[in-house]
Parts: structure tokens; sequence; C-alpha cells
């Protein structure tokens, strides 16, 4: 075994590994039942006979060191892994075609390991992210069923990442489909920052219409961007056959998630871990102070390594976790829970109020306030849960907060740390002139200093009804957060968050194809005829 990979294995602080020579064999050719060969490389310990295999799919290419480093970690503990590049990518046949090829594909690849003699029957799954969604498309589907599957950053359907509240989530639409479209132009495209390229895309996001910001931002169309662009509209069922979650929850494989209370995937992902508990099923979570970041991945293996040791391998040392582990933000806590949302967290009103108040009483005074959001210079949003690590998390949103276009609303300090553990929503009565609108709700923490820091957020598209009073529910992600002692609680409210998520251009034309834009007025109402409040998780009696 080389001295790099005790040194890696010592950093993640796993067991010592009992395998010292690894056979590789690349370029594996997978053939799919309409002729295409998919590639794939098998990694196993040197001289051993018939192992169960854990398979990984990836869309970003089995060169990749991430890749590589996953197969590497696992193959050193005494498991055979195989990592297969998905349909149209690094030298794998046919088109790439983002999420709709992945549950053939993947049945396919099952059935063809499962008839090889290296391998004893048993199959698991691994990987992060895309490579995640991979396992959801196969693992409710397979007989037999999946040994295990390891479950990093990602979720059993993307679509409610796609439009968040029924809104085009731009930002990382457009950064992720640059990604793909270019990944292939140099060997190192992904995982060395490309400053130049950053600005471009990020300047692209302005772009109309949204359907060609695939050129301004690489020069060349994308068809994922193309298709999320022209099917955001309401009641389109192009993305269907892409979503997994019923059959899910029927799924009798142990599975172990990891996720991070800054990834975008998290409310998705805990609605499948909620799923599959409420069903019986063997699963496990994770939570960390992550985004979609390396900081995850390393979490993410660490994980993995032990859920797959224990169901290929016996190794159930590490089985003995809580059904939830969750990192307690401010407070550097971890703490353990035996089911999502805690039961010691309880669903409490923080009500909007007169002179941009927030308290735990409902107003009696009945009261609006009012603003102007303009597409053409749309509300900008720093930080949140972002595709880019170096734009996700908390940032200080003073600069926003002092705009006209944005509702504040703080409370007094707190006379003791608050701590928040469990889903966050927002009721806000609300009134446009247009009835062409989103609604965009986030809770931050202003330290003593008066900075003001982003803690979690949601948007929603309002019907077209919000010409007259109308009730907006909005889901913002669920957050494990201490608020401490002195601080105070502020709720900003917007008619938009631009770029992470597209403009709505008040119109009422598909997001696709909007280029025009309209003047939306606002008026947020508030107190005891329609008492707008965020309904926070409050952990314990604090």
């Amino acid at each position: 075994m080389s001295v790099l990979g005790r040194l890696f294995d010592r950093f993640l602080g796993l067991p010592e590994a009992v395998v010292d020579d690894v056979a590789v064999t690349r370029d594996l050719r997978v053939s799919m039942p309409d002729g295409v060969a998919l590639l794939a490389d098998r990694y196993r310990p040197r001289g051993a006979g018939p192992l169960p295999v854990v398979l990984m799919r990836t869309p970003y290419g089995k060169h990749r060191i991430d890749a590589k480093a996953f197969a590497s970690v696992l193959v050193r503990r005494g498991m055979q892994v195989v990592v297969q590049n998905t349909r149209g990518v690094f030298g794998s046949g046919g088109r790439f075609h983002a999420f709709h090829q992945e549950k053939d594909d993947g049945l396919a690849t099952a059935a063809w390991l499962r008839a090889q003699p290296w391998c004893d029957g048993r199959l698991a799954m691994a990987g992060a992210s895309y490579l995640g969604y991979t396992q959801w498309a196969v693992g409710p589907y397979l007989d037999p069923p999946l040994e295990a599957m390891g479950l990093g950053i990602t979720t059993s359907e993307f679509v409610s990442t796609f439009y968040p509240g029924g809104v085009m989530g731009l930002h990382n639409t457009l950064a992720w489909s640059a990604l793909i479209g270019t990944q292939e132009e140099a060997p190192l495209v992904g995982l060395l920052p490309d400053p130049r390229k950053e600005r471009r895309v990020r300047r692209a996001m302005a772009h109309v219409p949204i359907s060609t910001s695939d050129l301004a931002a690489i020069g060349k169309p994308v068809p994922f961007l193309r298709e999320v662009a022209a099917h955001a509209e309401p009641g389109d069922d192009f993305w269907a056959a892409t979503d997994h979650r019923a059959a899910a929850a029927e799924m009798t494989t142990p599975t172990s998630m990891v996720t991070g209370w800054w990834d975008l995937f998290l409310p998705a992902q805990l609605r499948d871990f909620t799923a599959l508990r409420e069903a019986g099923r063997r699963s496990r979570i994770t939570i960390g102070p992550w985004g979609h970041d390396p900081g995850a991945l390393r979490a993410v293996l660490i994980d993995q390594v032990s859920w797959l040791s224990a169901y290929l391998l016996g190794d159930t040392a590490q089985l003995h976790q809580a059904p939830v582990r969750l990192y307690l933000q401010k407070a550097n806590r971890w703490l353990d829970f035996d089911q999502w949302p805690p039961p010691e967290s309880t669903p409490t009103p923080l009500y909007l109020g007169h002179g941009r108040g927030l308290g735990w009483e409902v107003p009696d005074k009945s009261s609006s306030d009012t603003f102007v959001y303009d597409p053409a210079h749309p509300t900008r949003s720093p930080g949140g849960p972002m595709l880019s690590a170096q734009e996700t998390g908390q940032r200080d949103n003073r600069e926003v907060e002092r705009r006209s276009d944005v509702l504040v609303h703080t409370t007094a300090p707190l006379p003791r740390d608050l701590d928040l553990v469990g889903p966050v929503s927002a009721v806000v009565h609300v009134r446009t002139d247009t009835g062409h609108a989103d609604l965009f709700v986030r809770l931050c923490d202003v330290d003593p200093a008066g900075v003001s820091r982003n803690v979690t957020d949601g948007i929603v598209r309002l019907p077209q009804d919000s010409q007259s009073v109308t009730r907006a529910e909005v889901e913002l992600h669920p957050t494990g957060y201490r608020f401490r002692k002195g601080h105070r609680l502020r709720v900003q409210v917007a008619g938009g968050a631009f770029p992470r998520f597209a403009r709505n251009h008040g119109t009422g034309e598909p997001a696709a194809v909007a280029v025009r834009t309209r003047r939306t007025r606002f008026e947020i109402f508030h107190g005891q005829e329609y008492p707008s409040a965020l309904i926070l998780p409050i952990l314990g009696n604090t």
C-alpha cells in the first residue's frame, strides 16, 4: 500500500486498511440493451476470488481524483469497486441526457455485474450528488435488492431543486450546465477553479432569455439548461420519469445518508429519510455544517466506509450511531435524535409587526408595508445553499437590507440562547398589483455589532390571484442553529433573490422566453387580521 494511501486514511480517521496490493482493470465495456457500451474501471484486492461489488456511476469521469479516492479507500478495506462513466461522457457511448437514462442503464449495468465470474452476486452502491441520484434510479427497482446504499448530498428527485417553490433555481442550474458542457475540454475542469470562466458564467445569469444563457456562459448550447428552462411552468410532467420518491419508500435496502445545512438538496434528502423511516426501513442520516463542498465529501466517504463495511464485510462496530446525528451551528455541538424532525422541537410562530418589529405575540395593531420589485434591477441575495462552494453559506446581508425593495423586521436582543432544530416555514399575507410575482423570505442572525448573517430562506411563486390579499406559504430550508444571547432575529421579505433564483419578469411570460419586464408593487400585511409569521422549530425550553 502506498504511503499516500496511508496518509489519506489517517487524515480521514479511518480504521487501518487490510489490503496492500490493489489491482485495477481499465475501460471495461458494459453493453446496454440498445447496443451502446459504457466504460468502467474495476478495483479489487489483487488475487482475491469472487467478491461483492460496490458500483459507482458518474457523469464526471471515472478518471477524476475524487472517484479514484473513493474507490481506493473502499478497496483497501477489502471491497471490490466498479466506477462507471454514465452514458455519453468520457468515452461511454450514446448521448448524455441528464437524469433520464440512469434507471435503464443502471439496471442493465447491475445485471451485467451479477453475471461476471468475479462478482459473488451481491451489489451495493455508493457516491455523492449525481452519483447518489444514480443509486436512487436503481435501488428501488432492482431484484434481488442492493445490499446497501451510501447516499451523500443527494435525493431521489432533483425537480424540487430545479424549481424551489415553483421558481427556477437559476444560479445552480446554469453553473452545473456550464460544468457539464465544458468538462471534457480539459482534464482538470471541475477540479481547479477557473476565475475567468466563473466570471463569464456569472455574467450570463443576467442574460435574457434564459433559454439561451448557455451561449452567453460557455458559447454553446447545453441541453440540460434548455430543458430546465423550457419545463419550468406548472403542470409540466417532463421530469416525471426522473422522480423516484414513490418507489423509494418501498425499497428495503439499508441506506446511510450525509448532508449539510447549506446543501441545496437538504430539504429533499430529509423527505427521503423521513419516508424511509416512516416505512420502517433501515436508514440513518448525518447533517453537518457543510454545503455542497469538500467538507461534505470527506464526511460522505467516512460514513460510506462504515456502512458498506457493515453490510458487505460484516464489520458492524460502527452501526450504533443514532438514526439522526446533526451539528448545532454556533453551538459547536453534535446532537443525536431518534427521528426527524426531533420531537423535542416545538413549531413556534414569530410574528411580523408594525414599525418593522418582530415578536412572539400577535401584534394588536393591523398594519402593512409596501415595496416595489423591479426585475430590471432585481433584488440580490448573498450566500445560502449554493452549488458553488465559494458562494455558499452565511454572508453579510447589511447591503441588501439597505435596499428599498427589501422589508426588514427585527426582534429585540435575546435574553438567552435560542436553539432551532427542524423545518422552518413562513406564512405571509401579501397583495401585488400585477398578479405575477415571487415572494422571498430569509431569516438572519444579527450580532451585537449589527452584522446580519443569513441562517435560512425560501421562495415561492405567488398565484395569479395575488392581486387580492393572498396567504402565501413559504418553505424555508430546515436548520440546526443557535442564536446566542444578545443577538437579534431578523426577517427579510423581498420579491426575489437574484441570481440564485430566476427573476419574475412581472409579465406572466414563461421563464424560458421572458425578455420584457414590469415592476410589481407588493403590500405585506401583519397583525390581528393578517398574522404574517415565521414558524420556527424551537428546541427544548430555551
